[in-house]
C-alpha cells in the first residue's frame, strides 16, 4: 500500500471547496502527455470519465502512475492557486449518477441544454460504449496558494 502525504492541514485554503469548482485539470501520462480533462471531486478522488476511444484510457491502461494539476490564475485579482495531485490511476466501472453530478458541475442542471454527446454518457450502454471512471486517489496531494496583490 503507497504512504499518502496528503498536506491538507498545512495548505493555505479549503482543497475541498476549490475542488468543487467546475475548474479544468490536466493530467500527465506516461509518454510524456499532458491533456485537459473535466473532473469530479468526491471521496478523496479525482474523477474522470474516459474510455476505450481516448488515448488517455490505453496510457493508463499500459502504466497507471500519472500526475494531476487544478489551477487558477486570475491577473485581475491576483488570485493563484494550484492542487497537485500524484498517483496511480485505477479504471473503474461507470456509473450514471457520479456521471450526472460530474456533468452538472460543467453544464447546468438543464440536459435538455447539453450537446448530445454528453448526454449519451449518461443513457447509452457503458458496458458496450466502454465507458469507465478514471479514479485517483492521489498518494500525494500538495495545495499552494500564489497570490499576490494586482496593482491596477
Amino acid at each position: 500500500m503507497e504512504e499518502r502525504s496528503w498536506r491538507r492541514d498545512a495548505s493555505p485554503f479549503d482543497i475541498d471547496v476549490f475542488l468543487r469548482q467546475p475548474l479544468t485539470a490536466r493530467i500527465a501520462t506516461d509518454g510524456p502527455s499532458v491533456r485537459p480533462v473535466w473532473f469530479l471531486w468526491e471521496e478523496n478522488a479525482f474523477w474522470v470519465l474516459t474510455g476505450p476511444w481516448t488515448k488517455l484510457f490505453h496510457r493508463v491502461s499500459a502504466d497507471a502512475q500519472i500526475a494531476l494539476v487544478v489551477d487558477v490564475c486570475d491577473i485581475a485579482t491576483g488570485l493563484v492557486r494550484q492542487v497537485i495531485a500524484r498517483g496511480r490511476a485505477e479504471l473503474a466501472p461507470f456509473d450514471v449518477p457520479r456521471g450526472r453530478r460530474k456533468l452538472i458541475r460543467y453544464l447546468g442542471t438543464d440536459e435538455s441544454r447539453w450537446d448530445s454527446r454528453f448526454v449519451r454518457y449518461l443513457h447509452d450502454d457503458p458496458d458496450q460504449r466502454g465507458t469507465m471512471w478514471l479514479r485517483l486517489t492521489p498518494s500525494s496531494l500538495t495545495a499552494h496558494d500564489l497570490s499576490y496583490t494586482a496593482t491596477r
